[in-house]
């Protein structure tokens, strides 16, 4: 059984896990959004309340289905960051920066051509730029 300390935290990870995906915290949301993509018994919006207010954890199958849906590993999920994990500077502020989804994106990249791997790093700084407001 799961103590209390392991539930909230999980709750934090499915939290952010959402808003990296851009999903609203929500559990009627959670709930309809995972039932789409379960294929066993559904899950009712108090289920999903309680994964996100840190008082249960979901079995290891719905577990899978919320790990792929948010492109994150389902131990990253169920258990935090494992393994080597690129840190960057944001500010005074360090960040576990590479998710699931991030670690995708960086494999895509490095398939691509030099010159293209340019474009994408200019892209990537015009935004980096754009967001910081100067």
């Amino acid at each position: 059984m799961a103590t209390q300390t392991e539930t909230e935290a999980f709750a934090q990870r499915l939290r952010r896990a959402l808003e990296a995906s851009g999903v609203r915290a929500s559990p009627t949301v959670l709930a309809n959004e995972f039932n789409l993509r379960f294929w066993g018994r559904s899950v009712t919006p108090h289920t999903a309340r309680n994964w996100l207010l840190g008082k249960a954890i979901p079995t290891q199958d719905k577990l899978r289905v919320l790990a792929d849906w948010l492109s994150v590993s389902p131990d990253e999920l169920r258990f935090g960051r494992q393994g080597v994990a690129l840190k960057v500077s944001e500010g005074d502020a360090t960040i576990d920066a590479m998710n699931m989804a991030d670690r995708e994106m960086l494999s895509r990249y490095l398939t691509l051509p030099l010159n293209e791997r340019k474009t994408a790093r200019e892209v990537i700084k015009a935004l980096a730029i754009a967001a910081s407001g100067k």
